[in-house]
């Protein structure tokens, strides 16, 4: 398979006919090599207009949905970015090609495997900061100009909107309220988080990402 030619096929079949416009983004996807985040067998259906099945019943965003969520952050180059619900690492390795201080969470070592392998293969040393651990926590260890949980959600949690700075910027797929999923912009202005809803997607559920369970009396 020609891969190089699958990227243009899915640059000019499948981000510019969806209003993916950021340049920075369809440069970055016309050259990253997403066939090596996926494990080999699927690496055939790394550019088709469909989520790719990942190990642990887990997914890879599709293309189009990762770029347009990528370009409602509106990511500026030297920000620091956050990805919670990593996977194996493509929308981390996108925010880098683009100029983000990328930290990179997720809680599966299998995922987390392909991931570190992927991004050494793909990227200058240092431009992605890979984490193990449960994405429903977030990193507490910083503050985040973006973030992206990669993945469909029930709900943000607290803790995790409290790791955004002034002015910062979450995005993600809710799944509340049942199909189809609804693209997110969350920003933190004068210190409370107002939300925008963006585009119809469909987005993979994340574990750890669901509402906690009511107490019946």
């Amino acid at each position: 398979m020609d891969f190089a030619e699958a990227r243009r096929f899915m640059v000019e079949g499948q981000l510019r006919p969806n209003r993916v416009e950021d340049p920075r983004i369809v440069a970055a996807l016309r050259d990253l090599p997403r066939e090596r985040f996926v494990p080999a067998a699927m690496a055939s259906r790394a550019y088709a207009d469909a989520d790719v099945p990942l190990p642990g019943g887990r997914a890879m965003m599709k293309p189009m949905v990762l770029a347009r969520l990528v370009q409602l952050s509106a990511l500026r180059r030297g920000e620091r970015a956050l990805v919670l619900g990593a996977g194996t690492g493509f929308g981390a390795a996108l925010m880098a090609a683009i100029g983000a201080s990328v930290t990179a969470v997720e809680s599966d070592p299998v995922l987390l495997a392909i991931a570190r392998m992927a991004i050494a293969a793909s990227l200058p040393a240092g431009a992605v900061t890979l984490v193990e651990g449960p994405s429903s926590a977030g990193h507490a260890a910083g503050a985040y100009d973006v973030i992206m949980i990669e993945g469909g959600v029930e709900v943000v949690p607290e803790a995790v909107q409290e790791q955004l700075v002034e002015g910062g910027r979450l995005v993600t797929i809710s799944l509340a309220g049942g199909p189809p999923g609804r693209a997110l912009l969350m920003r933190r202005a004068g210190g409370t988080v107002t939300t925008i809803v963006d585009f119809d997607a469909h987005a993979a559920a994340l574990p750890g990402f669901a509402p906690a369970p009511a107490f019946a009396f």
